[in-house]
């Protein structure tokens, strides 16, 4: 990775907390900055948009984002996440082109996807890790989303975005800023999905119907669609094939691909 963690438990603690901003540096091949670093846009492809706050973020403190740009004709969007990666000694070039699970493979990070449609252009998200370890989002005035769990606060950690797929664009806000929406709040929806029928032997464990697209993670387990894997995550967070706890949901598809009329990969 060409980078060095930051292995002192505590360090930067007593840092000021300034203003949140984009790391201007460590930041990926396609990634463009405003002035203010408050801005990151990917210019091209759906790939290499990873992004990293320039300070630590401490248990409990929100990270606030908006979605300024949505792009059709890819599948997936927005990553969020913490690291340990000290983005002050990561070089650039050597920044993978995805944060899942690339980046998470090579370095002590912990992301998670969003749910399938809740991060759309004027969408509001807020993410943190409470001091329990548990990496928590809020989708404008939504309920609180669990995503995943075991990330370690004994150490300094980062708040590091993939400005991935569908994501065009996202802008850091002042999550003490009552200026920005939040009547506006995201939930599982509650009607059919209008994924297609699932060919034979592919339909999810679930429903019976839609086609499997998700990973449960950490059991591996790849048998439900998207819609019911998010339910199940809310409602029971427990994998109904073999009980282990859901950490989190990742999608089943390898890099995206341009869609078809349904929206999967083609």
């Amino acid at each position: 990775m060409g980078a060095q963690l930051c292995s002192q438990a505590g360090a930067g603690a007593q840092e000021p907390r300034e203003t949140l901003r984009f790391h201007a540096e460590a930041k990926g091949a396609q990634v463009l900055l405003d002035p203010t670093r408050s801005t990151a846009r990917r210019l091209a492809t759906f790939h290499d948009g990873i992004v990293f706050s320039q300070r630590p973020v401490r248990p409990g403190e929100p990270v606030a984002l908006r979605v300024l740009g949505h792009e059709g004709g890819w599948c997936g969007g927005l990553r969020v996440g913490f690291t340990r990666l000290n983005p002050a000694r990561v070089r650039a070039r050597s920044l993978p082109p995805f944060m899942c699970p690339d980046l998470e493979l090579q370095s002590p990070t912990w992301a998670a996807v969003l749910p399938d449609g809740c991060a759309l252009a004027g969408d509001v998200v807020r993410f943190w890790v409470n001091r329990r370890g548990r990496l928590c989002a809020r989708v404008n005035a939504g309920p609180r989303l669990r995503l995943r769990k075991g990330v370690p606060t004994g150490a300094p950690l980062w708040a590091v975005m993939d400005v991935y797929g569908t994501t065009k664009a996202i802008e850091l806000l002042d999550p003490s800023d009552s200026a920005f929406p939040t009547a506006s709040p995201w939930a599982l929806p509650q009607e059919t999905p209008s994924d297609p029928e699932a060919p034979a032997g592919e339909e999810c464990a679930v429903c019976l119907h839609h086609a499997a697209s998700t990973c449960l993670v950490p059991c591996g387990h790849t048998h439900l669609c998207s819609y019911c894997a998010w339910r199940v995550f809310r409602d029971t967070a427990r994998c109904p094939l073999c009980r282990w706890e859901i950490e989190a949901v990742v999608p089943a598809w390898g890099p995206p691909a341009l869609r078809t009329e349904e929206g999967l990969p083609v």
